[in-house]
């Protein structure tokens, strides 16, 4: 007795014909002939009265077919639980990002990716630069978002491309003398207290700050940190401004006590780029950044 010799018998019971359980399986009507009789031969029972039309089950095959549909539903139940087994298994993807980027698309791109590879399960870890690069290379990471002056990318065995090319904003109080002003210069920077957002949790060396020593200026920085939040908050407070990229500000201008102005001029962008290791064997890794 095998899975197709049930399948057979329930279809021929619930059509009464061995001609119309034939087409169902896109088989002849000997082959279903052939395989009830050899299922009726393993029982010993006549499983159908042959002489009616349409044909009907014995006594037998009537009691039978209760046990025969039950077979095959824990059949196709073992099938499709060994498959999710199976799909939960698919593995995970290990991604970090700097801090400020979960305000940008990478919610967007995960979800995209998430519903075309549902078995996959995607860890996040938000922290600095410096963190991101070790636990890349430590290979406690699988990608991350970082920015694109990070020293990471220049290192060997690894690959990056750009995915965020952001304009920046000088973020203000309202109380400030610029708040009526369209837009703003690096150089309208010069005299004013900054906060400034490093990536590292550094801003000694940082790229970023080389964009004031070319406008002419060493910048006023009387803060600084990775995080967004305590700078939003300080600024609130009247205690500097600061300079963030575009993609964290269109998701904070409605906050009470501060205001964004756009900052001008050649270069004034912050990308971001994703670095991943350059390895064969993960196919996880490589369908999510075809994602990007």
């Amino acid at each position: 007795m095998n899975q197709t010799q049930l399948e057979y018998f329930v279809s021929v019971a619930e059509l009464g014909s061995f001609t119309k359980a034939a087409k169902r399986h896109f088989v002849s009507q000997t082959a279903v002939t052939q395989q009830i009789q050899s299922l009726e031969d393993t029982l010993q029972v006549l499983l159908f009265d042959r002489k009616k039309r349409p044909v009907c089950v014995t006594a037998e095959g009537a009691a039978f077919l209760v046990d025969a549909k039950a077979i095959l539903e824990r059949m196709n139940g073992a099938l499709s639980k060994m498959a999710i087994i199976s799909e939960s298994n698919a593995g995970t993807l290990r991604l970090g990002y700097t801090r400020g980027y979960e305000y940008s698309r990478l919610s967007g791109i995960l979800r995209s990716f998430r519903r075309d590879h549902p078995n996959v399960f995607i860890t996040c870890r938000r922290c600095n630069c410096s963190e991101m690069a070790q636990a890349l290379i430590n290979e406690d990471l699988d990608i991350i978002f970082t920015w694109n002056h990070d020293e990471i990318i220049n290192y060997e065995g690894l690959k990056w491309q750009t995915v965020e090319e952001s304009t920046l904003d000088v973020v203000i109080y309202n109380a400030h003398p610029f708040v009526n002003r369209t837009y703003l210069t690096r150089n309208d920077l010069k005299e004013e207290a900054l906060l400034y957002l490093a990536p590292s949790g550094s801003y000694v060396g940082d790229a970023y700050l080389q964009k004031y020593i070319n406008a002419g200026f060493q910048p006023k920085v009387v803060f600084h940190t990775d995080d967004i939040d305590s700078i939003l908050m300080m600024v609130a407070a009247e205690e500097g401004i600061s300079v963030m990229p575009k993609y964290i500000t269109q998701r904070i201008n409605d906050l009470g006590g501060i205001h964004c102005i756009p900052l001008i001029g050649d270069d004034e962008t912050a990308s971001v780029v994703a670095v991943w290791r350059e390895t064969k064997g993960n196919p996880i890794l490589d369908s999510f950044v075809k994602c990007l």
